[in-house]
């Protein structure tokens, strides 16, 4: 005996195909209720004629999608039309939901931060090298944060290279190379004005969303990992050993192809507690913090009180210990 329903349906049925009880919808008509009613089905909720069917016929098994296999189920005859609208104000719906799904706004935001930093990270070597093969008395390392502001707001590269407070290049470039020089430039630190907007947004929405992670990890890995796992609660729910691995894409499908299983992820790895420590210790230091990474991302989700500098600090503390535990490099045998 199975319940089956639509959004303006639901019967119940014998084994055989038999109705043995059904409730017709009899309220409104409109695309904004129906809309609504077939939401609460996309959902998984039961629709009151269900609830009421299911009171009545209680070992009566719920068929979502019974309906749609059953030969006798009714056509919608002249309510096609009022479906069609409804469907499409059910979309139009869900566009608008999405805007406040907290993991999908973090998701735009980092995504569009990685590319950001990926095209500044090319542009920018460009112009600073572009820039020293006139200004070779520029130190292109010490000034490297200099040299594209310096050449974006030049009218030519005498005048660059006196901001910089070194001598006037021997040769000059042409009007049009200048100009290309200047393009380049300003795009650079436009791009770079661009991405510090972008991970500013990240860190106020990760402190809020992910606030414990925020404070192990820092704002940025931690908006990080909840994209890479998918979701706050999709990271929440993970094993500390998946996510001590997130991001290591590369190294996993190696792995399966018989190399070594990667230690850390990229997040991980980024870290300095992981990054600067020795690399017999690393393996382990990133098991740990994965594991405290893992318990904050469940305070987090769950509800429970965020943590503070003091849990922090007892973690970093720990992480100290585990390297003055291995002072040296295991010996092979």
């Amino acid at each position: 005996m199975k319940i089956h329903f639509d959004w303006r349906l639901a019967r119940v049925v014998d084994d055989e195909g038999n109705v043995l009880d059904e409730i017709e919808w009899d309220g409104h008509m409109g695309p904004s209720i129906i809309a609504k009613r077939l939401s609460m089905i996309q959902q998984g909720r039961n629709l009151p004629e269900v609830t009421t069917l299911s009171e009545r016929f209680p070992d009566a098994e719920v068929d979502p999608i019974g309906a749609m296999s059953d030969p006798e189920w009714p056509d919608l005859e002249g309510s096609a039309e009022m479906f069609q609208s409804a469907t499409e104000k059910l979309a139009k719906m869900g566009v608008a939901d999405s805007s406040g799904d907290i993991d999908r706004r973090l998701d735009m935001l980092v995504s569009s931060a990685i590319e950001l930093r990926a095209c500044w990270t090319t542009s920018e070597a460009r112009c600073v090298e572009w820039a020293g093969l006139f200004i070779t008395e520029a130190d292109l390392d010490g000034q490297r944060l200099d040299i594209p502001k310096a050449v974006a707001n030049a009218s030519a590269i005498s005048e660059a290279a006196e901001t910089l407070g070194v001598s006037v290049p021997k040769y000059d470039p042409s009007d049009s190379e200048w100009e290309s020089m200047r393009s380049q430039a300003s795009f650079v630190v436009e791009t770079s004005e661009m991405l510090e907007q972008q991970e500013g947004a990240i860190r106020d929405i990760a402190n809020s969303h992910v606030t414990s992670l925020s404070a192990l990890l820092g704002p940025i890995s931690a908006a990080k990992l909840v994209v890479l796992a998918g979701g706050r609660e999709r990271l929440a729910r993970m094993p500390s050993g998946s996510l001590q691995v997130l991001g290591a894409h590369a190294a996993m499908s190696a792995h399966r192809r018989g190399a070594p299983p990667p230690k850390h992820g990229a997040v991980l790895f980024s870290m300095p507690q992981v990054s600067r420590s020795p690399k017999w210790v690393r393996g382990k230091i990133a098991r740990y913090l994965a594991g405290k990474a893992s318990i904050a991302v469940r305070v987090d989700h769950f509800g429970g009180e965020p943590w503070g500098s003091e849990e922090v600090d007892r973690i970093n503390r720990e992480i100290d210990s585990i390297k003055d535990k291995f002072p040296k490099p295991p010996k092979r045998g």
